[in-house]
């Protein structure tokens, strides 16, 4: 148990490169949009987008991706900023991937109308797209220890071995090292060289993964539309709720922010679903804004003869 529970590894919040200074968590991130934006290319040609299109509606879905990861972000941490430049300050980090995806949906949308795509047509394109770009952005946040939560004995539990925490103010080096941050209740949280804490990012990203299966399974047979990105939500949803109660983060009613949002996105999810179920699908012109969706837009290709 004791060699199981030593999952570790030093930390790096930057990679120097010459006179600057690089984050890893930012580089995951760009490199999981850019590997989710070809899945919803690839995907969106299935269901009747044009690449075009696409395209446009992922550079303003990044727009709105940005500003709501930080909106969401602020708006949790509000007390812990001096000054509205403070909060403009996304450099210095402190995002919200909840934040982020609803601020791409936002932010998109009027596209989507203006193409005159429906919403879950265009959000099933997304769907798988989320899921690996989610899995492989948060390789980022496990070079740079960020998101780690309370102490643990758990096998997959994560083992301190220097390096400066994201969010924590660290002092010394080697087997010496400690490193303090200041939780909601202004508690302090330390954490010395060795000790084993929850690593969430590594249970998001195993969540993601195993969502990204679920879907790459699902999408092979026609599906009523909107059941890709509602299967979404709720499986990376529940893994949220469950994942921030490992976390040290503000909370308000008991729920950080993220919980109530996921809980908000899996109740309207199993309601459409529920909703479908009681309703026989009628079809749809494609490239409509239509009230109820089809039975599916999409027909897998069927294998090459041979």
């Amino acid at each position: 148990m004791e060699l199981l529970g030593a999952i570790g590894w030093p930390v790096l919040d930057r990679i120097p490169i010459g006179p600057l200074k690089i984050s890893p968590h930012g580089i995951g991130i760009a490199i999981g949009y850019l590997l989710g934006s070809w899945w919803m290319l690839r995907e969106g040609r299935k269901r009747g987008l044009q690449e075009d299109h696409v395209g446009t509606i992922l550079v303003w879905a990044l727009v709105g991706a940005i500003v709501g990861a930080r909106l969401f972000y602020v708006i949790g941490h509000f007390s812990e900023f001096e000054s509205f430049g403070d909060m403009l300050a996304i450099w210095r980090g402190g995002i919200s991937l909840i934040g982020g995806i609803v601020g791409a949906m936002m932010a998109a949308y009027p596209l989507m109308r203006r193409y005159g795509y429906r919403f879950l047509q265009v959000m099933d394109s997304a769907a798988l797209g989320l899921a690996f770009g989610i899995a492989f952005g948060r390789i980022g946040d496990l070079i740079i220890g960020d998101h780690i939560g309370k102490k643990t004995s758990f096998f997959l539990g994560f083992q301190y071995q220097g390096g400066d925490l994201a969010g924590y103010t660290c002092l010394g080096e080697g087997v010496g090292q400690t490193c303090t941050t200041t939780l909601a209740d202004n508690t302090q949280q330390v954490i010395s060289y060795g000790e084993v804490v929850h690593q969430t990012a590594l249970y998001d990203m195993l969540i993601a993964i195993g969502l990204f299966l679920f879907l790459f399974w699902l999408n092979k047979k026609p599906r009523r539309e909107g059941v890709l990105i509602m299967s979404f939500a709720i499986w990376y949803g529940a893994g949220r709720v469950i994942t921030d109660f490992l976390r040290v983060d503000k909370t308000w009613f008991g729920l950080t922010g993220s919980q109530w949002t996921s809980i908000a996105a899996i109740v309207l999810s199993l309601w459409t679903l529920y909703r479908y179920s009681r309703r026989p699908a009628r079809e749809t012109v494609p490239g409509t804004d239509d009230a109820e969706p089809p039975t599916t837009t999409f027909t897998p290709p069927a294998a090459p003869a041979g």
